[in-house]
């Protein structure tokens, strides 16, 4: 049933906060732990892929992957400004180890959301001062870990800052909208309206609720009552850090090795318009992606990370339509949408290959699973047939994880998680991924 050929990378995707556990350093831990937490649920020792990443990467080479895409986490690096744990990047060494001896390509991400609880101290992603740490701490990485990498995402969704500000504005907008309509109930179907509209997990409406308390508990946690968290809603200028950070880190691991492959992974919707809605959909996209064109065309990759689509109308984004499938995520249930991406992002860079680090789907429902695979790798392939030059599809998520806000209860997961016992059971669609 083979739908790609031999050497296109078919894979899974993880990040290490949301499955490794115990990441008792960084800024999430923190804040998961505060009195007025917007976290439905902390870590935890989430699914311990720390300590079970063997058994993890061993089921995916038996279903038929050749490849795993997962984050090195800074906070475990770097625990303490300067000082590097060489027993932790041992640790990373050890995945890399385990990754090439059962023939999986590792496809390693720098900073997938977490960062240092001390960068945070320091001013975090809101500071010029963040591009030089965080451009030292992946240098020192490939120095230690990069004769056995080939392929590196320096930020996952470098744009997530900018969507979370433009959610939290339309949420305002919305509440205020359904209080005068509903009154104070109608509260919880616009947090949940807005929640849909963005490739994270949020919890909306406890972020806006407890933001008075957690201003002041930040002061005593982070010593400001705004932490510049990566997630935090971005202003241009936060953007253009990130965007900052994302070439000193390129710059600094080329240095080291130049023939690395490194790119930047972006979230991006399929960004449609009805009548009335065009200037306001290219206004979305030019945020999400073609602004950030002129800092990333000379990249060796670009990362594409899909889930569904946004649908613009002459008063602004739409609901789902009526009748529509929903995930756990309150998405719209729309594989198609990936194929849609790959073909803009390649019209706008065509010089620059793809790999789609993330595309998948929250569902309690395994065969609906398996469904969304195949049409989105369906387009994949058609892509590929015309001439894109695409090098792999990893889907979201190896295992059901932490959902950062939302916590445990949505599953994405190709490896269900008995989080009693740690047990896994391999679903249908990792053996379906496997088999393409």
């Amino acid at each position: 049933m083979s739908k790609f050929e031999e050497g296109f990378l078919i894979g899974a995707a993880t990040a290490a906060h949301q499955v490794e556990g115990n990441n008792i350093h960084s800024d999430y831990w923190a804040q998961e732990h505060m009195e007025y937490t917007s976290f439905v649920e902390p870590s935890g020792e989430a699914v311990d892929h720390y300590h079970r990443y063997e058994e993890d990467i061993k089921t995916m080479a038996e279903a038929g992957l050749s490849a795993y895409r997962f984050s090195i986490e800074w906070a475990r690096i770097e625990p303490e400004e300067g000082k590097f744990d060489e027993s932790e990047i041992e640790h990373y060494r050890k995945v890399i180890k385990c990754c090439k001896e059962n023939g999986i390509e590792p496809v390693v991400t720098m900073l997938h959301f977490t960062s240092p609880k001390w960068l945070i101290e320091k001013g975090g992603w809101g500071e010029e001062e963040t591009i030089t740490y965080f451009a030292n701490y992946c240098k020192y990485v490939i120095q230690q870990l990069g004769e056995e990498l080939t392929y590196v995402c320096t930020i996952n969704e470098a744009n997530m800052g900018l969507q979370i500000a433009a959610i939290m504005e339309r949420y305002k907008k919305q509440a205020q909208a359904a209080a005068q309509r509903a009154g104070e109930a109608g509260k919880d179907d616009a947090g949940k309206s807005v929640e849909g509209s963005v490739q994270v997990g949020l919890n909306m409406q406890g972020m806006m609720e407890r933001m008075q308390k957690q201003a002041e508990e930040n002061i005593k946690v982070f010593g400001t009552p705004k932490p510049y968290v990566f997630v935090s809603g971005n202003t241009p200028k936060e953007d253009m850090l990130v965007i900052k950070a994302h070439l000193a880190a390129k710059k600094a691991m080329k240095e080291v090795k130049p023939d690395l492959k490194i790119g930047i992974t972006l979230s991006c919707h399929d960004v449609q318009s009805e009548a009335g809605g065009e200037e306001a959909a290219q206004k979305e996209w030019d945020a999400e992606f073609a602004h950030y064109i002129p800092y990333i065309k000379d990249d060796d990759f670009i990362g594409v990370q899909n889930y569904t689509r946004s649908v613009y109308g002459k008063d602004g984004m739409l609901p789902a339509p009526e009748g529509a499938e929903l995930t756990q995520m309150d998405y719209e249930f729309y594989p198609e949408a990936l194929e849609h991406v790959i073909r803009r992002v390649n019209k706008e860079m065509p010089n620059v290959p793809i790999i789609i680090t993330e595309n998948g789907v929250a569902t309690s429902d395994d065969s609906r699973r398996v469904e969304f695979i195949k049409k989105a790798t369906d387009g994949v392939a058609r892509c590929k047939k015309d001439g894109i030059d695409i090098k792999g599809y990893f889907y979201w998520s190896l295992l059901d994880n932490f959902e950062w806000q939302k916590g445990f209860s949505m599953t994405f997961g190709l490896i269900s998680v008995d989080r009693t016992t740690q047990k896994r059971t391999p679903k249908e669609s990792l053996s379906y991924l496997g088999s393409l």
